[in-house]
């Protein structure tokens, strides 16, 4: 009797930490389609272009993660997460019309948004690589792709060098401290839901820490300021 309590236990836990994931992924998708939709509006391009960064934002990362990992394109078989990601840039389209996005910088409703989503989606994409099977270095890669994928499309296709690879902040390297600890954790053998939040926790809070405080890795950068500011005018 015992035995089969314990099965069952271990059952609810598996089915809660699934309707977990499903809900964070969509808190996830909101987070980064918001960042896309007033990316597009910062560089002025048309509802199309809205709608196209934020979907591309919203699902980049779990694309990324999908073809690494071998596996069907989520969103090819559940566009659920593109039409919420769509919604999200119509949504903010009317604010963005009027040039009324102050809100949003004074709140730094984006760069919360972003350190959310980064967060949600690191700790998912790691997990789902070390389901696969996937070895625990590549898992750790694949979780940060999960993180990072959108924002480096977002910039890309904003005409943009990435932001992760120059701006100093702890953007990457918050989520491969976050998946190297969801890795640790999970090989301790902890429960789930330990495993799932104890990562994603120290990942939100290195971004945040890192937006407050200007923590960051230091730059390797050599050319001056006024260097830059000439060969973007050349």
């Amino acid at each position: 009797m015992d035995l089969l309590t314990s099965v069952a236990t271990d059952a609810i836990l598996d089915d809660a930490l699934g309707a977990l994931r499903v809900v964070l992924e969509y808190l996830g998708t909101v987070a980064f389609a918001i960042s896309g939709a007033v990316a597009a509006s910062r560089r002025r391009m048309d509802l199309v272009g809205a709608v196209v960064l934020a979907g591309v934002v919203a699902v980049g990362g779990g694309t990324m993660r999908d073809l690494l990992l071998g596996k069907p394109v989520f969103w090819i078989e559940n566009p659920a997460l593109v039409v919420v990601a769509v919604g999200v840039a119509l949504a903010i389209a009317p604010f963005a019309r009027k040039r009324d996005l102050g809100a949003f910088a004074r709140h730094r409703i984006v760069e919360y948004s972003d350190a959310a989503g980064l967060a949600i989606f690191v700790v998912i994409g790691t997990g789902l690589a070390l389901d696969a099977g996937a070895h625990p270095a590549a898992a750790v890669i694949v979780g940060i792709a999960n993180g990072v994928g959108g924002g480096v499309l977002r910039d890309l296709f904003s005409a943009q060098v990435p932001e992760v690879f120059w701006n100093g902040q702890l953007y990457a390297t918050a989520a491969l401290g976050g998946a190297i600890v969801y890795w640790a954790l999970w090989a301790w053998g902890l429960p789930p839901l330990v495993v799932f939040w104890i990562p994603l926790l120290v990942i939100l809070a290195l971004r945040v820490l890192s937006l407050k405080r200007g923590w960051g890795v230091p730059s390797v950068a050599v050319v001056q300021k006024r260097e830059l500011q000439n060969e973007s005018r050349a």
